[in-house]
């Protein structure tokens, strides 16, 4: 199983987190996921771009690296 980190800045409060949580976790081959203000910790096998695209399509203001 691949394991990747994202940086997170922007995100503000715990609603922001559990929605980056329910979109990660939707994703087809994301095994586990772990977020955080400042990041998320992700297993699973899902391109870095296909999590990137799922964080933006939430329209949160939050950059990810």
């Amino acid at each position: 199983m691949a394991h990747q980190s994202l940086s997170f800045k922007g995100v503000k409060d715990a609603d922001q987190v559990n929605r980056l949580t329910t979109v990660l976790m939707m994703l087809d081959g994301v095994e586990s996921v772990e977020v955080g203000q400042h990041g998320a910790e992700v297993e699973g096998r899902v391109r870095r771009n296909v999590l990137i695209d799922a964080i933006n399509s939430l329209k949160l203001n939050i950059e990810v690296s």
